[in-house]
C-alpha cells in the first residue's frame, strides 16, 4: 500500500479539509472487464414502465411546454418509480451510471422520443444549458468532416474517437436514436480506480491532481463567455471522493499565452492519467442500440467514445441526444470544482442566451447543423 500523505489546506489549492492520499474503495471503483461479464448494470424496462413513458411522452409532445420551465412535478410517472429509485441509486452511491434498455425508439419518432427522454431527465435533475443559445437538450452528431486536430471542431460533431473526459454538469445522460454503420461505442472508466493507480504507481504525484488546472472553455463551446476556467481534477470531501477530468481540454489551454506553463510534474501525471484510461480491462465499452439511455454520473466515472463510421444516407447518421443535470444531493465538493460557472436552467438565463435556442420539443430533436461547422 502506497505511503499515507496528507495535504494541508491553502487558499493555493482550493483545499477546505486536509486529505490523506489512499486508496479508495467502495461501489464505484470498479474494472470494465469484471463488469463486462455481468448485466446488472442494465435496467430493462417493464412493460409497465415502458408503456407509462410512452403515454406521458405523447401528451408531453401535444402540450409541447417550455423546456426551461417544465417541471418533473407536471408529469408523474407512479409506475417508474422503481426506474427511478434505480437509477438515482446507481448515481448518488453506487457504481455512478446505469444503462437503461427497452425504449422503441424507432417506432416513435424523434419528437416523442425526445420527450420521453426529457420526462426522465426531469425525475433524475433540472436540465442545465449546454450552450449559449441556451439549449437544454442538444446533439451529438456529426455535422461537418472535422477532425479533432481542427481546432474549430467540437468534440461533440466529430467522427473521431474522444479522449476521456468529464461533461460539465452533475449528471450526462445520452439517448441513442440512431446507431453508426461501424464503430460509435461509449466507454466508460471509473475516476476512482484511475486515481488509485495513479496513487500506487506515482505517490509522489498523485497530491497534484488536488491542485487547481487551467481549462479550455473555448474548445467546448466557441461561444464561452472566457477561453479558460480552473478547476482541480480530484475532490475528496467528508469521505466522498470525486473526479472532474479531461487532458486535452487542460493541454489545449496551454495555446492561450496567458495560461501558466504546465510544469514537469504536471505534465507526467497526466501522461500517467491518460496512460492508465488507455489500458486493457480498465474501460467498459457499449454498444448503443436505438432507444439506450445512459444515465453517468460525472464525479464518478470519464467517458469516451470510439470512432465510427456513419451510413451514407444523412438521416440515418449516428444520433444522439444529450441532457445535462443539475441533480442537487448534497454532494461535498472542494470550491471551483468543475466547471461550476455553468448555470441551471432559471438562474438568470433569459437574458444570456443567444438567439437560436430552441425550447419546444419538436424543434429541440432536430440538430442544429450549423453548430460546430
Amino acid at each position: 500500500m502506497p505511503p499515507c500523505q496528507t495535504i494541508e489546506p491553502s487558499e493555493s489549492n482550493l483545499m477546505t479539509t486536509a486529505i490523506d492520499l489512499s486508496p479508495i474503495s467502495g461501489p464505484s471503483s470498479w474494472r470494465g472487464d469484471e463488469l463486462a461479464t455481468a448485466t446488472d448494470w442494465i435496467y430493462h424496462l417493464s412493460d409497465a414502465e415502458r408503456a407509462e413513458l410512452e403515454t406521458v411522452g405523447r401528451r408531453f409532445v401535444t402540450d409541447n411546454p417550455d423546456l426551461r420551465t417544465v417541471t418533473a412535478a407536471d408529469y408523474p410517472l407512479p409506475a417508474c418509480a422503481g426506474l427511478n429509485a434505480e437509477c438515482a441509486h446507481q448515481l448518488d452511491a453506487g457504481r455512478g451510471f446505469v444503462l437503461v434498455r427497452g425504449l422503441r425508439t424507432e417506432e416513435y419518432g424523434d419528437a416523442l422520443a425526445g420527450a420521453i427522454f426529457y420526462l426522465m431527465g426531469l425525475h433524475l435533475g433540472v436540465p442545465m444549458k449546454q450552450n449559449e443559445l441556451g439549449d437544454v437538450l442538444d446533439h451529438v452528431i456529426a455535422t461537418s468532416n472535422k477532425t479533432l486536430d481542427d481546432p474549430t471542431a467540437l468534440p461533440s460533431r466529430v467522427r473521431d474517437r474522444l479522449p476521456f473526459h468529464s461533461d460539465s454538469s452533475d449528471v450526462v445522460a445520452l439517448m441513442c436514436l440512431r446507431a453508426a454503420q461501424a464503430g460509435g461505442s461509449s466507454s466508460l472508466v471509473s475516476g476512482t480506480t484511475i486515481y488509485n493507480e495513479v496513487l500506487r504507481r506515482r505517490p509522489d504525484l498523485a497530491h497534484l491532481l488536488f491542485e487547481p488546472w487551467h481549462w479550455d472553455w473555448y474548445k467546448q463551446d466557441h461561444d464561452a463567455p472566457a477561453k479558460t476556467y480552473t478547476s482541480p481534477i480530484c475532490s475528496y470531501v467528508d469521505g466522498i471522493f470525486s473526479t472532474y477530468a479531461g487532458s486535452s481540454m487542460i493541454t489545449s489551454a496551454q495555446d492561450y499565452p496567458e495560461v501558466p506553463r504546465l510544469t514537469e510534474d504536471q505534465i507526467e501525471v497526466l501522461r500517467l492519467y491518460d496512460e492508465i484510461t488507455q489500458e486493457p480491462g480498465l474501460a467498459l465499452d457499449m454498444d448503443f442500440q436505438p432507444g439506450d439511455v445512459q444515465w453517468l454520473l460525472n464525479y464518478a466515472a470519464l467517458h469516451s467514445r470510439t470512432g465510427y463510421v456513419d451510413f451514407p444516407e444523412p438521416e440515418r447518421r449516428r444520433h444522439l441526444l444529450r441532457l445535462w443535470l443539475k441533480r442537487d444531493v448534497g454532494r461535498p465538493l472542494v470550491s471551483g470544482f468543475g466547471k461550476n460557472v455553468v448555470q441551471a436552467r432559471g438562474e438568470e438565463r433569459e437574458e444570456t442566451v443567444k438567439d437560436g435556442g430552441r425550447f419546444r420539443i419538436a424543434e429541440a430533436v432536430v440538430p442544429n447543423f450549423e453548430w460546430g461547422n
